[in-house]
């Protein structure tokens, strides 16, 4: 009987050891001083991110604005993203949208899901938020450093703050 339970507590502690990443979130807002409405002009459409991301090259895309459009970003330090937008609500000044295929080349992340809203500001202007939920590049339980969980959100915290403050520096113009 001893034997049992203590086979038995073996496999309860490594199956609680295996259970794999858990959802690490981002979330990164910047204040712009313009109307919502002239924010959402620069970065309300769908395939307009390499119009103000820096760190984009270039945007490939297909079906509009539409849910169920697709993109592919190419980033100027190298690899690709492929995107699917989920939801697409322009009274609202906001979107969402998926990774479709991974790309541990672009970014240590293996998928995540953001959403993209402008809001009034309080005292005026524009607050942008950008914000997400993302699983690290190597899912398994023992992640290499440059796939693990830190990897991930500081490179998914780096691209949403870079393109945030690139979105300012172009609705500004400074």
């Amino acid at each position: 009987m001893r034997t049992i339970w203590a086979a038995l507590a073996t496999l309860i502690a490594t199956t609680a050891l295996a259970h794999g990443p858990t959802p690490i979130k981002v979330d990164e807002s910047i204040v712009i001083a313009a109307d919502p409405k002239a924010v959402w002009a620069v970065a309300g459409k769908f395939d307009s991110i390499a119009n103000w991301h820096p760190d984009v090259a270039s945007v490939q895309a297909k079906g509009g604005d539409t849910v169920g459009a697709e993109r592919e970003i190419t980033l100027r330090k190298g690899g690709a993203l492929k995107e699917g937008l989920d939801e697409y609500e322009p009274s609202s000044f906001k979107y969402s949208y998926r990774m479709s295929d991974p790309n541990l080349d672009a970014l240590p992340i293996s998928s995540y899901s953001t959403t993209f809203v402008i809001t009034p500001a309080a005292g005026g202007g524009s607050e942008v938020h950008w914000y997400g939920r993302l699983y690290r590049g190597d899912t398994g339980n023992e992640p290499p450093d440059n796939l693990n969980d830190d990897a991930a959100r500081t490179a998914m915290s780096d691209f949403l703050r870079s393109g945030l403050q690139g979105l300012k520096k172009k609705v500004e113009g400074k």
